[in-house]
């Protein structure tokens, strides 16, 4: 058994690895210090045909599959956690339209959300319902043929930037998480408003924000699946939300491996390259031992979703797994960088920021130990 890729596959890598390094790589630094979402680097990722990954070309996409869009993601996440957040989340929406919208909810929003450049955001998390989905407190009352949506949603990436939004709402509150429901809000619609926006410790270009809804009315044909079927929906998206974070977390300590080979093999001390110290060296084994048992995880994981089989628990082995190694690679590459890893002419404190969230979104390390080993022990 090999962990091996399709002619087509190497060649969108050898795409993303491209236009990371010329359109990603360049901005990085000055889109994190100034917290900055970099619209024109999403608009370039349409043009290449990266936001339309997992969808079909008849609804404006690019084809390919989960496997296709993990290997975009890890190369963008090498150069920029920020950039690879941004087009991870925007392919959840997407995903979620195309499983569960009708053929005239596939027909209007898809080709505006893949090669229309339009941003779409996921809006579950509450300030009172984090790792506790079931404790969302957002209403949708019916009333005639609208749905009036009440209520607050936190930490919502691209929220601010957002075209559309997939809302969860209490549609029948007496049911709890078989009375949620997922509902597609515009920007624009009264009643839908941004709120605070996020100071973050990393991915800072991203844009995390508070969405807030006063009386917002949509129409009821904005409900995406059924009424009540909203809690099963986000379980559904998050699974393969999860294998993309796993993407990004294996992208970040690649980037930072690769960042210090290549420092060790010039930094000269004690009258050679530090590379000749057996102590770094140790370093060097460990960082790309665990980070290639990332990649063997987190591309399994996205083989099966690829192949339509069940996927939840690899998706959460591969999420903790990678986003943990994330944490060990970046901060010991910070460390073979001494002094200079500390500096941000370097962009090591960057990655080793940007590596921390992915233990925490999309559901945290403590949830995924929980989803594991209720899989395992049945």
């Amino acid at each position: 058994m090999q962990l091996s890729f399709s002619p087509a596959e190497e060649k969108i890598r050898e795409v993303a690895r491209e236009f990371a390094l010329k359109e990603v790589a360049p901005l990085a630094e000055e889109i994190d210090k100034q917290g900055r979402y970099p619209m024109e680097t999403v608009q370039k990722m349409v043009k290449v045909g990266f936001t339309g990954i997992g969808v079909p070309e008849e609804y404006g996409g690019s084809g390919g599959d989960e496997v296709t869009k993990a290997i975009v993601v890890e190369e963008l996440a090498k150069k920029c956690g920020s950039t690879a957040a941004i087009l991870s989340i925007q392919g959840i929406l997407a995903q979620a339209i195309l499983n569960f919208g009708t053929e005239e909810q596939k027909q209007f929003y898809l080709p505006q959300l893949t090669s229309g450049g339009k941003i779409g955001a996921f809006a579950l998390t509450e300030p009172n319902a984090g790792s506790d989905a079931g404790a969302v407190r957002t209403r949708a009352v019916k009333d005639g043929d609208d749905y009036v949506i009440t209520g607050t949603k936190c930490f919502i990436t691209s929220g601010g930037q957002a075209d559309y939004v997939l809302v969860f709402a209490l549609t029948e509150p007496a049911k709890g998480l078989r009375g949620m429901s997922a509902i597609l809000v515009a920007k624009g619609t009264p009643g839908f408003s941004v709120g605070k926006v996020e100071d973050k410790m990393g991915i800072r270009a991203s844009e995390t924000v508070e969405l807030i809804f006063d009386n917002c009315r949509v129409p009821q044909s904005n409900l995406l699946g059924k009424e009540g079927k909203g809690f099963s929906i986000a379980m559904i998206l998050l699974d393969g939300a999860r294998i993309g974070v796993a993407a990004q977390a294996l992208g970040l300590a690649q980037g930072a491996l690769d960042e210090s080979v290549k420092y060790m093999k010039e930094r000269s001390q004690f009258g050679g390259p530090i590379a000749r110290l057996q102590g770094l060296q140790w370093y060097i084994a460990e960082m790309a031992t665990k980070t290639e048992a990332a990649r063997w995880l987190m591309y399994r994981a996205a083989s099966l979703k690829a192949q339509g089989l069940p996927h939840s628990k690899e998706a959460a082995m591969a999420k903790l797994n990678a986003s943990e190694n994330a944490r060990f690679v970046t901060n010991l590459a910070l460390q073979i960088h001494g002094g200079y890893g500390f500096m941000t002419d370097y962009p090591l404190e960057r990655m080793l920021r940007d590596a921390k969230i992915t233990e925490i979104y999309e559901g945290t390390s403590e949830i995924h130990k929980v989803v594991i080993s209720r899989a395992v022990l049945g």
